[in-house]
């Protein structure tokens, strides 16, 4: 099941660019919550938090039960991660979105699937396992969300797959999309054959044609004085 973790943030009052930078040069990094029929939020929360509970996390799905303080004012929001925002060389986290749920309603979400074991058909006959799908949408309550979808492929002869309507998946779960897409699927390898090289080509040789018998020979070129 999708973790279920307390995170505590700040009401943002300020936005823009150069309020940001000082919001993270004060140890923030800046968020939003949106959803629930309500308004979006701007939030901040502390950097050394979010990357401690990143840093024990098996995916960026996870719910969280968000204390926000506002001055002396606290309040309590279940909410799901739905998107952070990396640096494109540091990795550091740069921005966090947060999607506001209530506990007893549905919710759509996409979580990674994650293959089990070693397919059949590539241990022991030499064939290449494909993924086609990498994340599967869902629909759930909160509590029953899970990180990931994890299948095990280790059955899988040359020319099998798994379809979509094969995943087992946790009780209270089910899946979007359409049955019958493949998730995964053992082939043969492609073989490329390599053009033979050309034949290297022979250079034409003339030789001097001899005179036929009883032709008169060629007059020798006069010698110059």
């Amino acid at each position: 099941m999708s973790q279920h973790l307390k995170l505590a943030a700040q009401n943002r009052t300020v936005s823009g660019r150069n309020a940001v930078k000082k919001v993270k040069a004060a140890g923030f990094v800046p968020a939003v919550i949106y959803g629930d029929k309500n308004q979006p939020q701007n939030l901040q929360i502390a950097t050394r938090d979010i990357n401690a509970l990143m840093a024990h996390a098996s995916s960026e799905n996870i719910l969280v039960d968000l204390e926000i303080s506002d001055g002396p004012n606290k309040v309590s929001r279940l909410a799901l991660i739905h998107e952070i925002q990396h640096h494109p060389v540091g990795r550091q986290i740069l921005h966090v979105d947060f999607q506001a749920v209530s506990a007893t309603e549905t919710l759509t979400a996409s979580v990674p699937i994650e293959p089990v074991g070693e397919a059949n058909g590539v241990k022991n006959f030499g064939g290449l396992l494909s993924q086609n799908l990498h994340e599967i949408e869902l629909e759930c309550l909160p509590k029953d969300l899970p990180e990931s979808i994890q299948v095990d492929v280790s059955a899988l002869n040359m020319g099998e797959s798994i379809h979509v309507r094969d995943l087992v998946l946790p009780n209270g779960v089910t899946s979007t999309l359409d049955g019958d897409l493949t998730v995964f699927a053992v082939a043969e390898p492609t073989v490329v054959e390599e053009p033979e090289p050309a034949a290297a080509a022979t250079p034409e040789v003339i030789k001097e044609k001899k005179p036929e018998a009883g032709a008169p020979a060629a007059a020798a070129a006069p010698a110059k004085k």
